[in-house]
């Protein structure tokens, strides 16, 4: 059962891809999750649902969008190209692809985590001066830790089995966007391709068990600290 070595390839490349993306999107998810939380605008109700359309699109439209704008010809990957950082066809175009999939789930973990939150221990720091930046690092993110873990792990999750939106924006290519949810597939339509397709499933199965175990107990540690430091 141990993997071949274009096996490796592709679950080292699904965890690289998987976490750079995760990585990546996780300080806009924090903004507009705080942002959500805590503002009122104008458009409120269009913004949230723009950040949510990558949860109720087809992932192959969201990769045909990712192609339209970060391909060669689109009108961010000409720049990209100008300035020799090209994403379309590369394995940063599959960790974009990972990280736009796996946004919305994490704008939605921090946004409940953060409406969570006592206003009254934020205003009490506000009142006695502490500035917007030392309450949100001091009082709103430690207070929102567990939702933070929660939406890390369910991100993660996602961006390691996304298929449709990054076969779509940076096709499969053996060693640089062939990730293991797309080796899979294509061991699937492979005839006598059953055992490499057996071997990637007990992969992802054992990857999902391990996060979810560590996020189990981050999430025990964050828990335990909080009994630990009540009254």
């Amino acid at each position: 059962m141990l993997l071949d070595h274009a096996e490796t390839v592709a679950l080292i490349l699904s965890l690289k891809v998987s976490l750079v993306g995760v990585a990546c999107s996780l300080p806009v998810a924090v903004a507009c999750a705080w942002l959500l939380a805590h503002t009122r605008f104008i458009g409120k109700p269009l913004f949230e649902g723009v950040l949510l359309l990558p949860l109720i699109l087809p992932p192959v439209v969201t990769g045909y969008i990712l192609l339209i704008m970060f391909g060669h010809h689109g009108p961010i990957g000409r720049v990209l190209d100008a300035l020799g950082l090209p994403i379309a066809f590369r394995w940063t175009g599959a960790a974009l692809a990972a990280a736009v999939m796996a946004f919305p789930l994490l704008v939605v973990a921090l946004r409940n985590a953060f409406e969570s939150v006592d206003r009254k221990l934020e205003n009490a720091a506000a009142t006695l001066g502490a500035g917007p930046w030392r309450i949100f690092f001091g009082i709103t993110l430690p207070l929102s830790l567990r939702g933070l873990v929660a939406g890390l792990a369910l991100a993660f999750a996602r961006a390691f089995g996304e298929f449709g939106a990054t076969i779509t924006f940076v096709s499969s290519i053996p060693g640089e966007t062939r990730t293991l949810p797309i080796a899979l597939y294509e061991f699937i339509s492979t005839p006598g391709g059953e055992g490499g397709a057996l071997r990637l499933t007990l992969v992802a199965v054992a990857v999902a068990l391990v996060s979810s175990l560590l996020a189990a107990l981050m999430l025990l540690r964050s828990g335990t600290r909080d009994a630990g430091s009540g009254p």
